[in-house]
């Protein structure tokens, strides 16, 4: 932990070293962080409930106004690769790709009526592109966070994460839910977050464990097929909806269907949307069951949770696939690992383990010898611990 805080340091020096010498002003230091969801996958859109918290991996933008009425900004982990355009009340996107997250947050600004002036920004971190961590969540809450600061405009945290979202789902084109912008914003070192999807109502639970750390393992899989297949099962729930909806008109969502409802008519519903039905249905139980599993200090059991919801993904959801199903069964039998399941969308990406922290480097030769015996590719490994959400420096102190 102190090695992470000691880099997240150096980093910090470093952007604010070269905004010092590329822009000659002195700048508020942003860290924003990446996140992780423990229980509760595709349940978000159905109304459900999600567990996620905040990590150590951030990313940490240096920000200050200028008087040039021109947005000037500095990647400076692309090569400091840079961006500039002026202030303006419509915004083109930029095909660098990563300008257009900034760019829709000061479009939402202005959208809700606040005045964004000229600014300046240099950013990196050591968030992992592309591995399901959400540093696209963490740039929208960074910069939200920083121009809030720099021009005087009162959110709330949850405007804020709700104007990020708005942000990707208006002006980069990504359909997220809240839950990504919601955690970057909302987290609490220590804590773990229940929210409820529906109503945005949400309550910490505890996490304060330091002997466990969160081990990511990457399979660097990133298949096209998952967007495909992610709006299939969003089809086959609303589906399950109308037809139960028959029998209750109350029936909104999956998030209003009961067990009894769902069992009396699984018949009239296809196979596999009951699948998907059911999957919805024990996915939103178990993370009841885990967080009062986590308020009882039981840390095993949640565990247990874990597995659960990543054989419902495998067999009832059908979004894993044999690299994720893979480093799950390799850890089934290690006492070190508490729980592991795949995280995200499905098809690729991360598996989330909860590891005994004393035997961390154990395990993870474990995984490593037992994957690389049946797949080609290597895993990649991210180690995370809980942190708090966005926080602000008003300067960069040596």
């Amino acid at each position: 932990m102190q090695e992470t805080s000691k880099k997240m340091e150096n980093r910090e020096k470093q952007l604010y070293e070269l905004f010092v010498d590329k822009f000659g002003s002195k700048p508020v230091i942003v860290q924003s962080p990446g996140r992780v969801n423990l229980i509760g996958e595709h349940t978000d859109y159905n109304d459900g409930f999600v567990l996620p918290a905040a990590i150590d991996k951030k990313i940490v933008l240096a920000m200050a106004p200028n008087d040039r009425k021109q947005i000037r900004l500095i990647a400076a982990d692309l090569d400091q690769k840079e961006f500039e355009t002026a202030i303006s009340d419509s915004y083109q996107q930029s095909d660098l790709g990563w300008p257009n997250y900034i760019l829709g947050v000061v479009d939402q600004l202005q959208k809700a009526g606040f005045t964004v002036g000229g600014f300046d920004c240099v950013f990196g971190g050591d968030i992992p592109i592309g591995a399901g961590l959400s540093s696209s969540a963490a740039l929208e809450g960074g910069v939200v966070s920083g121009l809030a600061e720099m021009f005087d405009i009162e959110l709330s945290r949850m405007e804020m994460a709700k104007l990020g979202q708005r942000a990707e789902n208006q002006f980069v084109g990504v359909q997220c839910g809240i839950m990504d912008q919601f955690a970057n914003l909302h987290g609490k070192a220590g804590s773990v977050i229940r929210l409820d999807c529906r109503s945005l109502e949400y309550e910490y639970y505890p996490f304060d464990r330091d002997d466990i750390a969160i081990l990511l393992c990457d399979t660097k899989v990133r298949r096209e097929l998952a967007t495909s297949e992610y709006n299939i099962r969003r089809k086959q729930c609303e589906d399950g909806v109308e037809v139960l909806q028959k029998y209750d008109p109350a029936v909104k969502s999956l998030r209003d269907v009961t067990e009894e409802l769902l069992e009396t008519h699984k018949d009239e519903l296809d196979p596999i949307v009951y699948n998907r039905c059911r999957y919805v249905l024990d996915e939103n139980q178990r993370l009841i069951d885990a967080c009062n599993l986590l308020e009882a200090g039981d840390i095993r059991s949640f565990g247990e949770k874990m597995y659960g919801s990543h054989y419902g993904l495998r067999d009832l959801y059908e979004v894993s696939c044999r690299e994720l199903d893979i480093l799950v069964e390799l850890t089934e039998e290690l006492d070190e690992v508490f729980g592991s399941r795949m995280m995200g969308g499905g098809f690729g990406g991360c598996t989330i383990n909860l590891v005994l922290e004393s035997e961390l480097e154990k395990v993870i030769e474990e995984i490593k010898t037992g994957y690389e015996k049946v797949v080609d590719t290597p895993v990649e490994f991210y180690v995370a611990k809980i942190s708090e959400g966005v926080t602000i420096k008003e300067s960069y102190v040596d």
